[in-house]
């Protein structure tokens, strides 16, 4: 195969966070402790993963890392914008997600890290006052402040590239309305300040005008609209979305391809959430919850086709509830019921208790998005990077046929990705490694 022509990472790389609250200062953070040698990049495929080339027998099998031209972790420069904090070192601390020894070392450089007010409308998060916000009430001025805040961050940091990955809060639901249909209706509404348009549009229009890559870490209609779709294949720009794919439904794309591995049939899967953070309370708020409900309710269906085996999936009671406890703090639990049956109908149960962090599971995530975004975008890409979907819990479709949900499959899709950029030949799921 033929390598693809893919511009070299040169220069700085600029990582923009609309929202530096827990996952966004935890993402900090980590990549601050990798470059200084506190800690490796724990979670991180594209710092910590092998890839295996070629026939097994030749034995090559380097990092990822050293075997595509990612941006190096010295290289990145990190800004965004948040509502609510002074610094990512404020926000990190009121995120409680690291221990107070564990930031002193970083506190110098991260206090240095000061977001630029927000965009931001508390119609789409009401359980949140913001307090850095951009005083200005037309959409379309907003979107012009957005852009202009791009370009003076891109020029007084000097970097060569820009990425924007969404880590801050998940939006009220909404439908799709006629002035998401295309690229002219949604800049008709943000000019009439259309009551539909929602922050997170705002941000990702912003991005794609500025021709910087946006990947969507939260359940927002956001890169699934068809006017930001269109945007991107103009402008030439990658996107990605959504949802970083973390505790309970990391559990789920692991644990339902191998029920269906061995034709184990399934009658229900309830699934509950306690956590106290900033996410855990607005996610309390019943039109925030439904966001994230759809987002987390389609897996199931995507990974055990029910429409193929009827018989087996075709009538599961899938149930999912999130809960808002402060005392956990980011400490999520994720509590899992699984009923499932086997030979002659005899019914079994799974049981599974995630005491997982959830930031910490998302941090990598983070990194692994801007890279691979910037990645995608020297190499030309443009429009949806359905083989990014490995990271989300809703990927985003680049064709008519639904994204895969299957994590192993959306593992091999990611490095056979790579591998054909590279000028590898692909390898089968079973010889993915």
């Amino acid at each position: 195969m033929t390598a693809r022509n893919i511009a070299p990472a040169t220069g700085k790389l600029g990582v923009l966070l609309p929202g530096m609250g827990a996952v966004g200062s935890t993402f900090i953070a980590g990549v601050i402790a990798a470059r200084q040698g506190i800690h490796p990049p724990i979670g991180s495929v594209s710092q910590m993963a092998n890839i295996r080339l070629g026939k097994r027998d030749e034995g090559r099998n380097p990092l990822i890392r050293d075997f595509v031209p990612l941006a190096d972790l010295d290289d990145i420069v990190f800004g965004g914008w948040d509502p609510l904090s002074n610094n990512a070192m404020e926000a990190a601390k009121t995120a409680g997600v690291l221990q107070g020894s564990d930031l002193d070392a970083l506190s110098k450089e991260m206090e240095g890290i000061v977001p630029m007010d927000a965009v931001f409308d508390q119609r789409w998060v009401s359980r949140l006052e913001g307090v850095r916000v951009k005083d200005i009430p037309n959409k379309w001025d907003q979107a012009m402040a957005l852009i202009d805040d791009i370009a003076k961050f891109k020029e007084e940091n000097d970097c060569d590239r820009l990425v924007m990955v969404w880590c801050g809060s998940t939006e009220a639901y909404q439908e799709p309305s006629d002035v998401h249909a295309s690229v002219a209706s949604f800049e008709e509404g943000l000019r009439n300040n259309h009551e539909n348009i929602a922050p997170s549009q705002i941000y990702a229009y912003a991005a794609l005008q500025s021709d910087v890559p946006f990947a969507n870490g939260a359940p927002n209609l956001t890169t699934d609209l068809d006017c930001i779709i269109e945007l991107a294949k103009q402008r030439g720009v990658p996107i990605a979305g959504k949802d970083f794919k973390t505790g309970q439904t990391l559990m789920k794309t692991i644990l339902a391809p191998g029920l269906k591995a061995r034709m184990l049939g399934m009658r229900g899967w309830y699934s509950t959430n306690i956590l106290g953070n900033r996410d855990g309370e607005v996610l309390d708020a019943p039109e925030n919850f439904k966001t994230k409900e759809v987002s987390k309710l389609g897996v199931l269906d995507g990974i055990l086709q029910p429409e193929v085996y009827p018989d087996l999936y075709g009538n599961i009671d899938h149930v999912v509830r999130i809960n808002y406890y402060p005392p956990r703090g980011d400490n999520k639990e994720g509590w899992d019921a699984i009923d499932i049956f086997g030979w002659l109908g005899y019914e079994m149960q799974i049981k599974v208790d995630f005491l997982c962090r959830d930031s910490i599971l998302a941090a990598p995530i983070v990194l692994d998005l801007a890279l691979f975004m910037d990645l995608a975008h020297r190499a030309g890409e443009s429009g949806v990077q359905e083989w990014l979907s490995f990271y989300l819990k809703a990927p985003q479709a680049a064709g008519e046929t639904p994204a895969e949900q299957d994590l192993f499959i959306q593992q091999t899709k990611l490095k056979n990705t790579l591998r054909e950029w590279m000028g590898e030949e692909p390898v089968t799921h079973s010889e993915a490694g």
